[in-house]
């Protein structure tokens, strides 16, 4: 028997084989697959409902009876739901045909990839699984396709075919040269003892040489890769080095190199990174490896080459040709004469069924060829004998692919709204105390008070704390009743936060500095008490927040010693701590899809990978006192550019960040001393000069509060950057020299291009990046003067016939940099600022329905308010749109309303006027209104002078 992973090399003593024993209980097997190893029906995957798999090897004839007695013992498997393949365990994986399926409404994995219901990556990956392939057994790794063919350009453009990879044909056929010589081969192939049948490529596109090749630079994989090269790494010319190099070596330059991709190039950027700085060598050119060298569309950012990558992988026009590739792989073309057209036959012992070693009977013949087997690679499964249907792509016409913007109106999803939000003008639920959980389910918004959490996954039930005994209840959520009441838990203190990962396990902190995990009985005399599973030890200070992710199995604790610390919440054991907080964690929250963590302290926003390292940091600050009590994230699609960060703060108001690139000096001015809170006198010193918008344009504050930049400024107009710089990624110089070249990179296609406000907010301008929007236009902003001390050397304007792609292109003397930038607000009913909200409340909660279409917003008062996406932009109430009660009188002629004389709302600046004054129409483009609605002179004149801009920019 052989090593499940790898088979154990000629210089592998005894010593190293140490033996791990892992035990899990059988109710938390969740499935069990039969798996081939070394080609063999020999094997099969146990999967565990807490993420662990194993592959279990057997000998000839015992793995089918361990199957069946998997069968007889474990009850998840009689289970019908949907597996980890992605479809019930009886369904065929070809299309049924056949009336009852069409009956019962079964739909297989490819059904629901062709009507868009899952994406790409997960679909393929759900073949990859239905065909054997496996992260346990690098000899079958999950295999994955270029889709790329553009590793120069400094943007990549999706909707250009010659970006991407031909998918119809294999990586040996995609230029012409190799494809001629490969067909030569078969064509004059000869085997003088008959053995070998004819074959186009004697090397394979997935093998364990390969996978640890690409993955050296992280552990187990670049011990295994020193295990399969005899303990040393290989020459540093044939490594694994750059992205570039790896495409065209695989389908251009190397006839014996035809290596496909494997999934992490979709999901973990650390495996580009030396982390370990493991000294890899150097080139003959003297080059020495180290990082992998990403295309300049990455912008030197692994993080960012990963969903760019992504993105591309999700694009229309991969979904339209995607079914041809998985024909070469999984498809009717992997074997027989369509695969021999295709240019897609490989040497014979590749292919299952081919050879069965335990019928080889000379010794030596036996270990060369599962040798072969181990070190070259097998073809996966046969999964379709007919050509694989394409995917219905959303924006097919006539065949042709038209490219649709993201957010277009159909488009439901908050986030590619965020100026065009409409508030619930009551709340949708209403607390007697502060709200502290909002839960979106199927069946509605559930929302419980500070100091409770709801329990997963029916949420009918409720943990509750904080009680002067220092006990803790489980209630019913509808009546409130206390169903279980839990003392003796005094010797921990006081409970400041409590989370339910699971309906098994209650989490706690609090004062006693310990995180405890107990357990909740399943039996109904064990329901009666908690358990302590585990008190984890770590913090010095008083745990202040706590949240779980189900698909990590990671729990983050903040404390008030100003730290977080990421638990293994499988193992109940300390992963790392995040540090550099400057004030007690208030809020964390983790993204569910990308695993990162958000952690706020004071008016600071952090983000950090899941191992702890940090990506970004920026700081929330005013100029008023405020600070973050609550955050979360979005979770949909996680390639998508405009995804969010959402803070709800104590002055009421809730503010949105999206993660950009930023071009920044490469030599900054020396770092200033900052001090804890931001300088804010600027704010009082301008609030007098501010226009009549004041605060109340807030949905607007996308423009108000991001839109200039210290690059495109003329000396008569030194508005924009020059407040102090948030606090943002680790080792950012943090002067306001230091965002003198700033130019945001991302959705410059976009309406988002052109945003700007003829008056700006000054609320919140001292503490934000500012980022120009315009592509190389300047647009002309009423000037404010900026605040003492602050003002930098002003930068020449950029010529108006700028090309506008360049503004992608990286300056002489510039990095890129990844930044938090502030992007919009919401202020209606909640804001303390607004003199028309009659009840503001600090924001204590916040949450995202699962179809991202709403956001809800839960204040100090016990109110949840939602937020949805306007369907008529400018038609109905928007969040700068002063609420009526708000004005007596006409702002622009100060004449009182009265029944004859209504009010009307300026959909731009959201101010009430008479008829009189605000009988002007215009379209308004930044907040996506492209009808004209009605509005008042200032801003329609300020709308027009925007209108000739950009068009006297076009021409």
């Amino acid at each position: 028997l052989h090593e499940a992973i790898i088979p154990r090399g000629a210089r592998q003593g005894q010593s190293q084989l140490k033996r791990t024993c892992s035990i899990f209980a059988y109710e938390d097997i969740k499935e069990v697959h039969k798996r081939r190893y070394l080609l063999q029906p020999m094997a099969v995957e146990v999967f565990s409902a807490d993420g662990r798999n194993y592959l279990l090897a057997f000998q000839k004839g015992v793995r089918n009876k361990v199957y069946q007695r998997f069968l007889a013992v474990v009850p998840s498997l009689a289970d019908s739901s949907e597996s980890v393949s992605g479809q019930r365990p009886n369904t065929s994986v070809e299309q049924g045909s056949g009336l009852l399926s069409t009956l019962v409404g079964e739909k297989s994995v490819t059904q629901r990839w062709e009507r868009g219901e899952i994406s790409n990556f997960q679909y393929l990956m759900h073949l990859n699984t239905l065909a054997g392939r496996s992260y346990n057994d690098l000899m079958q790794y999950p295999v994955f396709p270029w889709i790329l063919a553009d590793f120069d350009s400094e943007e990549l453009d999706l909707n250009n075919p010659k970006t991407f990879r031909n998918l119809s044909k294999p990586m040996g056929a995609q230029t012409d040269d190799r494809l001629t010589q490969y067909k030569k081969r078969y064509k004059d192939w000869e085997d003088p003892n008959g053995e070998t049948p004819a074959y186009h490529y004697g090397t394979h596109y997935s093998s364990a040489m390969i996978v640890a090749s690409y993955l050296v630079r992280m552990e187990p994989f670049t011990q295994i890769f020193l295990r399969l090269q005899g303990g040393h790494f290989d020459l540093a010319d044939r490594m694994f080095h750059s992205v570039r190099e790896a495409w065209l070596s695989a389908s251009k330059h190397n006839m014996a190199d035809v290596k496909e991709l494997i999934p992490e190039f979709f999901y973990l950027p650390e495996f580009l990174l030396n982390s370990n700085n493991f000294d890899l060598g150097a080139k003959q050119n003297g080059t020495k490896l180290g990082d992998v060298i990403l295309p300049p569309w990455a912008k030197g950012d692994p993080r960012e080459f990963i969903r760019v990558h992504r993105d591309a992988l999700e694009c229309d026009y991969v979904s339209a040709h995607l079914h041809e590739w998985i024909d070469l792989i999984f498809g009717y073309k992997q074997q027989g004469p369509p695969a021999v057209e295709a240019v897609n036959v490989f040497h014979h012992l590749f292919y299952e069924g081919q050879v069965d070693i335990y019928n080889i009977n000379d010794p030596l013949k036996e270990t060369a060829t599962i040798g072969f087997i181990n070190n070259f690679g097998q073809i996966p499964k046969q999964l379709f004998k007919k050509p694989h249907p394409p995917k219905r792509v959303r924006s097919r016409t006539n065949g042709e692919l038209t490219s649709i913007p993201p957010s277009s109106s159909s488009d439901k999803i908050f986030f590619h709204h965020l100026d065009n939000l409409r508030p619930s003008l009551a709340p949708v639920k209403e607390l007697k105390e502060p709200v502290g959980q909002i839960v979106c389910t199927d069946k509605g918004i559930l929302a419980v008070e500070q100091n409770k959490v709801l329990v997963p996954p029916g949420w009918s039930r409720t943990f509750a704390w904080g009680y002067a005994d220092l006990s803790c209840r489980l209630a019913n959520y509808e009546s409130d009743k206390a169903l279980v009441v839990y003392e003796g838990l005094l010797e921990w203190g006081q409970i400041l936060c409590a989370i339910c990962p699971n309906p098994k396990l209650v989490i706690t902190g609090g004062t006693s500095t310990a995180i405890c995990v107990w357990e909740t009985g399943t039996s109904k005399e064990r329901t009666k008490s908690l358990t302590l599973k585990q008190a984890l030890l770590g913090h010095t200070d008083a745990v202040t927040c706590l949240t779980a992710s189900s698909a990590y199995r990671i729990v983050v604790s903040g404390s008030r010693d100003r730290t977080c610390i990421i638990w293994d919440l499988n193992k109940l054991s300390f992963v790392t701590q995040l540090r550099g907080h400057r004030a007690p964690v208030s809020a964390v929250c983790i993204n569910e899809l990308t695993g990162d963590i958000v952690s706020c302290a004071g008016t600071h926003i952090h983000m950090w990978s899941i191992n702890g390292s940090p990506i970004a940091s920026a700081n929330t600050f005013t100029g008023r006192s405020q600070q973050i009590l609550c955050c979360c994230v979005s979770e949909m699609n996680e390639w998508d550019t405009q995804n969010v960060v959402v803070t709800g703060h104590s002055d009421g108001v809730v503010r949105f960040w999206r993660m950009e690139f930023l071009q920044v000096p490469e030599t900054p001015a020396p770092e200033p001393v900052e001090p804890d809170v931001p300088d804010c006198c600027g704010d009082e010193k301008l609030e007098g000069g501010e226009s009549h918008n004041g605060d109340d344009d807030s949905s607007e504050s996308d423009a108000d509060e991001s839109s200039l930049n210290q690059e495109s400024r003329a000396p008569p107009n030194p508005t924009g950057g020059s407040g102090s710089q948030p606090g943002s990624t680790v080792h950012r110089p943090r002067g306001p020299s230091s965002r003198a070249g700033a130019s945001w990179s991302m959705d410059s296609g976009s309406d988002d291009s052109h945003r700007w406000s003829d008056s700006l907010s000054i609320d919140e301008k001292d503490g934000f990046v500012f980022v120009n929007y315009s592509e190389g236009q300047t647009k002309g902003a009423a000037p404010h003067p900026a605040p003492p001390g602050q003002a930098s050397a002003p930068q020449p304007l950029p010529p108006a016939t700028a090309d506008p792609r360049t503004f992608h292109q990286l300056k002489a003397g510039y990095r890129w940099e990844r930044q938090l930038v502030f992007r919009s607000k919401l202020t209606m009913h909640t804001a303390f600022d607004r003199k028309d909200n009659a009840h503001p409340a600090e924001i204590t909660s916040l949450a995202i329905s699962k179809d991202h279409s709403k956001i809800l917003v839960g204040d100090g008062r016990g109110r949840v308010f939602s937020w949805s996406v306007s369907d008529q932009p400018g038609r109905s109430a928007a969040d700068h749109w002063v609420k009526d009660e708000g004005g007596d009188s006409c702002s622009g002629c100060t004449v009182r309303f009265s029944l004859t004389e209504r009010r009307h709302h300026c959909r731009n600046c959201g101010q009430l006027f008479c008829q009189r004054c605000s009988r002007f129409q215009s379209e308004i483009k930044r907040l996506k209104i492209s009808s004209p609605v009605r509005v008042c002179q200032n801003c329609f004149y300020n709308l027009q002078h925007e209108r000739s801009v950009d068009g006297g920019g076009r021409n």
